[in-house]
């Protein structure tokens, strides 16, 4: 399948989890593949895999949270590329903690990194979007975003802030054929959830309909569906994949 055949993909935090599954699947549907994580050893070890497929890929080591590091990166990212076509807003952090101990240092690094991180990067490439008169973007929400969660002001606030993002850049975008849309993925396997308690696990799974976790391929399965022909009428969206956890 190679629905994205010939086209250029960024995505961030693609070190691991959701953000190398998508990576790996944009790949397999013909995509080359910009990968971008904190540190150039984890993004050259995806970019590796996918240049293993056959396809192109680079490896950028970018701080997110960074505004001119982004800008610098977007720069040299369309230098090497010539074009980018679609951007996925992957990456994210937590510092858990409930309100009244949490640090504003907590606070604004999952801000700076899960928010600022995903304006800036569709800032950088808005504009390229903008003159091609297409493009896909893609953030990686959370069902947190929608219905809280103790412990996790900071992280909630950052999902629903980037879903109100969302819904404001398609508006924006619209008219140039770009379409902006948010996935809320629910408990997904993650190295985070590997490391709970089994009793946390069970406990986790029995908010899920689905009685089970979810994997980051179905998270993944849901970006490629954004970013090919079939979701060309869809913008400003938040598709939730969390095993019916709110339905």
């Amino acid at each position: 399948m190679s629905v994205l055949a010939n086209q250029v993909a960024v995505v961030t935090g693609a070190g691991r989890g959701i953000g190398r599954a998508i990576a790996l699947k944009f790949a397999s549907a013909g995509a080359d593949v910009v990968c971008v994580s904190r540190t150039q050893e984890n993004s050259e070890k995806v970019a590796n895999e996918i240049r293993a497929t056959g396809r192109k890929a680079w490896a950028h080591a970018v701080d997110v949270a960074d505004a001119k590091g982004v800008a610098a990166a977007g720069e040299a990212i369309a230098g090497e590329t010539g074009r980018i076509d679609i951007l996925v807003n992957n990456a994210g952090v937590t510092r858990d903690g409930l309100l009244m101990r949490m640090s504003e240092e907590d606070w604004d690094t999952v801000l700076n990194t899960n928010l600022r991180g995903a304006f800036s990067f569709t800032k950088a490439f808005s504009r390229s979007f903008i003159k091609q008169r297409s493009g896909r973007i893609i953030s990686i929400a959370s069902v947190i975003g929608l219905i809280g969660n103790p412990g996790q002001a900071n992280y909630a606030a950052s999902k629903a802030a980037l879903i109100g993002f969302t819904k404001s850049v398609a508006r924006e975008l619209a008219s140039r054929g770009i379409t902006v849309n948010a996935i809320a993925p629910g408990f997904i396997e993650t190295d985070m959830t590997a490391a709970l308690d089994q009793k946390v696990r069970d406990e986790l799974v029995k908010k899920i309909p689905l009685n089970r976790l979810g994997q980051a391929d179905d998270v993944a399965e849901v970006a490629l569906f954004l970013a090919g022909p079939g979701a060309r009428y869809i913008t400003g969206q938040v598709l939730t994949v969390d095993g019916g956890m709110v339905m």
